[in-house]
């Protein structure tokens, strides 16, 4: 919402004489809930276009009303492939990471382009099961061994009998495809239970700056990241962070950036468009470059995937940091064409015609 704020206040606050108004709510990572928000949003509300959703199952079922609502949807983290994907919808887009990025990513900076075995401790929901499907893919491909994985329950305290299935896998890697608590609680158990001692290496694939920051560098270190902003990557990061550390009082997560990202480009569109008109919007929305303080000539494609550069990063050991905001340390930039799924391999419907 703070991000959100920034974006309408670069926008100068109004458009066409009319202030642009914020609302917000909390959907609990319930579609059911989050779908009854959004009707009332669209149906009575006159909200035009909604942004952010970290819940996949929430997304896949607020895309679907926007749809036939004909209004607006800009996914600006939720992971899931399907929402680009098999679900996708000509009035949703997917801004930030989606589940075929992160485990492209995470798993060749991981093993450093070389075949090695994994096992992977999966959540029980719709992103889970897409990032897990997707790493499969991409492990045997390069020549590596998808071991096995397990899958856990939403909101999971105790992972210790997990953890000991990924040891007596004997996998090179686990990857740990969850967030939240539920990461917050494997990664304190894992180091419990001495898994880097014994040669393992616990991959988390969700693994933000606010994580890093809220576990320490001494439990995260050497843990990858997948994001596309981070404070320090330029002077115009560093600035915005300052901006919004000043607006909310903590340092900026990429999740947050990106909400920023989505609003901003959407209001452009708005005023090149010069109306609210949904089918005007989103034309202009494909039809501008993405431009701003960490995106710049990116551009949507037909599935409304946001082919945007991501970096691969890690986390620094506690003896490299300068202070304690340099968490990070950005390993590779990527592309987006190389990032993200080929249109070829794609099950959307947009990018068959």
């Amino acid at each position: 919402v703070a991000a959100a704020r920034l974006a309408i206040e670069d926008m100068g606050g109004s458009l066409f004489g009319k202030p642009i108004e914020l609302v917000s709510a909390d959907h609990g990572h319930k579609p059911d809930l989050g779908s009854a928000i959004a009707r009332r949003w669209f149906d009575t509300e006159g909200v035009d276009a909604i942004f952010d959703i970290y819940s996949s199952g929430v997304a896949l079922a607020v895309q679907g009303i926007a749809e036939q609502k004909n209004k607006l949807l800009v996914v600006s983290m939720a992971s899931s492939r399907d929402i680009s994907g098999k679900s996708c919808s000509p009035n949703g887009m997917q801004w930030a990471n989606d589940g075929y990025e992160v485990a492209n990513l995470t798993i060749k900076g991981s093993s450093g382009d070389k075949p090695t075995s994994w096992f992977f401790l999966t959540v029980d929901y719709t992103a889970g099961h897409s990032i897990e499907g997707d790493a499969k893919k991409m492990i045997e491909k390069s020549g590596g061994k998808f071991v096995g994985a397990v899958r856990f329950p939403l909101n999971t305290p105790d992972f210790s009998s997990f953890l000991l299935q990924a040891q007596n896998s004997g996998a090179k890697n686990i990857g740990f495809i969850g967030g939240g608590a539920d990461m917050t609680n494997a990664i304190k158990q894992a180091a419990e239970f001495g898994i880097d001692r014994t040669g393992q290496r616990l991959v988390p694939f969700s693994l933000t700056t606010v994580d890093v920051e809220s576990l320490g560098n001494e439990a995260t270190q050497g843990m990858p990241l997948v994001l596309s902003y981070y404070w320090d990557a330029s002077d115009q990061t560093k600035a915005w962070a300052e901006r919004f550390k000043k607006a909310f009082g903590k340092m900026p997560s990429d999740p947050q950036a990106n909400v920023y990202s989505a609003v901003l480009h959407y209001l452009k569109s708005v005023k090149a468009a010069g109306t609210t008109d949904t089918a005007a919007v989103l034309a202009k929305m494909r039809e501008m470059p993405v431009e701003d303080i960490f995106t710049s000539g990116a551009h949507i494609r037909e599935d409304g995937r946001l082919m945007r550069d991501v970096y691969y990063a890690e986390v620094k050991k506690p003896g490299a940091m300068s202070g304690s905001t340099d968490l990070i340390t950005l390993v590779k930039k990527m592309p987006g064409s190389e990032a993200f799924i080929p249109a070829s391999e794609s099950d959307c419907k947009l990018l068959k015609k």
